[in-house]
């Protein structure tokens, strides 16, 4: 019922923001004093905020169109190498580049798009073959496209990887650190072939039960039949996944904006006011922000319900209790594969002992082809984004994809 109070919101407020954009369109057109004009400049900056004041349910695009490669100007492309109901994995193309090697980024299916992981990929981009799961709005896929749960979304894993080929990478992120760490072991364990040469994974929920956050107290402070009552919906009839029961990512979004409202306000008082004086620049950077930030997918409702369930209520994985299709899910298989964990010092949503729980895990690894660093002053983002992550982090993840291609 809420995914159609909320529809119905969102077409309401259609129009407003649609006369708010063209009000601000036409006194754009106009000489360049017009908008910074006292009262004009105010009523324009409203405007703007206006138009502005919605989500949008679209993948917003990576904007790769070149990079840098060994001092050359290279072409870019998006290729999607698999597809399917679910999700595309989607190579980043370079046009004439040399061999360089190939690395599987495994993005958060938490209720934002792949392309949150955009400053991640620009920084693998230049020195790496990179691929990255990317994911699809559960709304889109059609009833008769099946479920998707847990166990698909390792499959999937598991499917990308052979898709890539023997000597690959495997880099996740965040929320599917548990999944992908299962999906190597299933592939250790089969003597699979495509099993990467290396696993990093950064600000992950291995192990829960280590220091404890707001969201995992979140989680387990009611049963899972309450999640499935209170938080899933239906997808409204106008959409290919018409009936399908999912998780709506503008649920998520309000749960993560609930965690801090104070800074979300500041931010857009910040992005008016820059607005109205004429400091456009500094807009620019919220705006970008923003744009991403309110771009959302709704998860299929087996996903999330189980992912709550077996990673942060049961503790399936360090327990050695995760099962996949029935089959007991083994860590301790892993062998060959090098493992690199990463933890924020400032994590306040993956604490630091949840992810490098792993080796904890993965016994069958040689010490010699373990690693773990924590990123002093860095929060959860800040694991995989921006100037630390690019000039501190990732040139530690370098020489290890490179010692074990």
């Amino acid at each position: 019922m809420h995914y159609k109070a909320f529809q119905a919101q969102a077409d309401l407020m259609a129009p407003v923001r649609l006369m708010a954009d063209l009000a601000g369109g036409a006194l754009a057109m106009g000489p360049p004093w017009l908008r910074t004009a006292p009262g004009l400049s105010h009523l324009a900056a409203g405007w703007e905020m206006i138009g502005r004041a919605g989500l949008t349910h679209a993948r917003p695009p990576y904007g790769f169109d070149t990079v840098m490669v060994e001092g050359r100007e290279t072409a870019v492309s998006e290729v999607a190498v698999v597809s399917t109901p679910f999700g595309d994995l989607v190579n980043f193309r370079k046009e004439g580049a040399p061999e360089q090697p190939r690395v599987l980024l495994v993005a958060p299916l938490s209720g934002h798009f792949a392309t949150l992981l955009r400053g991640t990929v620009a920084t693998l981009l230049p020195e790496n073959d990179v691929y990255i799961t990317d994911w699809r709005n559960a709304r889109e896929a059609p009833l008769a496209a099946g479920t998707f749960g847990f166990d698909e979304y390792v499959e999937h894993v598991i499917a990308f990887m052979e898709a890539i080929g023997p000597g690959a990478h495997l880099v996740g992120v965040c929320q599917p650190c548990a999944h992908a760490l299962a999906a190597v072991a299933l592939m250790a364990e089969d003597d699979n072939p495509a099993t990467p040469l290396s696993m990093t994974l950064m600000a992950g929920p291995v192990d829960t039960r280590i220091n404890p956050t707001k969201v995992n107290d979140l989680a387990t402070a009611n049963p899972i039949t309450w999640f499935d009552r209170n938080l899933i919906a239906v997808v409204p009839d106008r959409y290919p996944g018409a009936g399908r029961r999912v998780y709506p990512g503008f649920v998520q979004l309000t749960a993560f904006m609930a965690m801090n409202p104070g800074r979300h306000v500041d931010a857009h008082i910040d992005m008016f006011t820059h607005l109205a004086v004429g400091r456009f620049d500094e807009a620019q950077t919220a705006k970008t922000f923003y744009d991403e930030y309110f771009a959302v997918l709704d998860l299929a409702a087996e996903f999330y319900l189980e992912t709550v369930n077996r990673v942060f209520q049961r503790h399936l994985l360090p327990k050695g209790e995760l099962e996949w299709r029935g089959r007991k899910v083994d860590p301790a298989a892993i062998r060959r594969t090098a493992l690199f964990t990463v933890e924020g010092e400032r994590d306040d949503i993956c604490s630091v002992g949840q992810t490098v729980a792993a080796h904890q895990l993965c016994t069958g690894v040689r010490a010699n082809r373990k690693r773990h660093h924590l990123q002093a002053g860095v929060g959860h983002y800040g694991v995989f984004s921006g100037r630390k992550w690019s000039s501190q982090i990732y040139p530690l993840l370098r020489n290890l994809i490179l010692s074990t291609s």
